[in-house]
């Protein structure tokens, strides 16, 4: 047998090593190449913030070419919005039975926090939009308007509205206060205690008293 031939290799072609991260595999498949490049964005997007990140620089990243991040994604703000795990998550804390919601919440919440610490992009994208970058600014405000949908679908009770606007506001805050200053009481909880704690402070505002209405109100 032809020892180039051996295998079903070509003859004259080098064997792809199964280790080595190959930029001419992922071009052959769609999906590897569109998980390389998320994850070389929102690498590049903590690292750099949405105003400093470039397409160019994703794709060096990502070991692929400008014009295959552009066709996956069509721009800048379309990869990013990409990058950003959104609202849709929410699908699955929020259905369950209502008593259990408050903790399913904060669990949910602080799980996903936890898994990539500072370095989670929605980390990065509420930094850029504390510093005034319009576009982050708008994704976030888009985000949290898609969360405040689904928020106020299984919400009951007085003044929805508000509670639903006081429940982003908490999680906002402790985003802020954990996982981007990193500092004070809050940063140095353990996970679980955190938890317990944030959905204690959710429980008024998605099961309001009877006849009263929430915190503030």
């Amino acid at each position: 047998m032809n020892p180039s031939e051996e295998g079903g290799r070509a003859p004259g072609r080098a064997a792809e090593s199964p280790d080595e991260p190959s930029a001419a595999r992922r071009r052959r498949d769609p999906e590897a190449s569109r998980r390389a490049i998320l994850d070389a964005a929102r690498r590049e997007l903590y690292e750099r913030g949405y105003s400093r990140m470039t397409i160019r620089g994703v794709a060096a990243r990502a070991g692929v070419t400008h014009g295959l991040v552009m066709r996956h994604f069509g721009s800048k703000e379309g990869l990013l919005r990409a990058s950003v795990q959104g609202p849709g998550e929410l699908d699955a804390v929020l259905a369950g039975d209502a008593e259990g919601l408050p903790e399913r919440i904060a669990t949910a919440f602080v799980e996903r926090m936890e898994a990539a610490r500072s370095s989670d992009p929605m980390v990065a994208l509420i930094r850029s939009a504390a510093a005034d970058d319009p576009l982050a600014t708008d994704l976030y405000l888009t985000m949290q308007a898609q969360s405040a949908r689904a928020y106020r679908v299984v919400l009951t009770g007085p003044d929805v509205e508000e509670r639903v606007d006081l429940l982003g506001s908490v999680l906002l805050g402790v985003t802020f206060s954990r996982y981007v200053v990193r500092a004070g009481a809050l940063a140095a909880m353990e996970p679980a205690e955190l938890a317990r704690h944030l959905a204690e402070l959710l429980r008024p505002i998605v099961h309001p008293a009877d006849g009263a209405s929430a915190p503030g109100g």
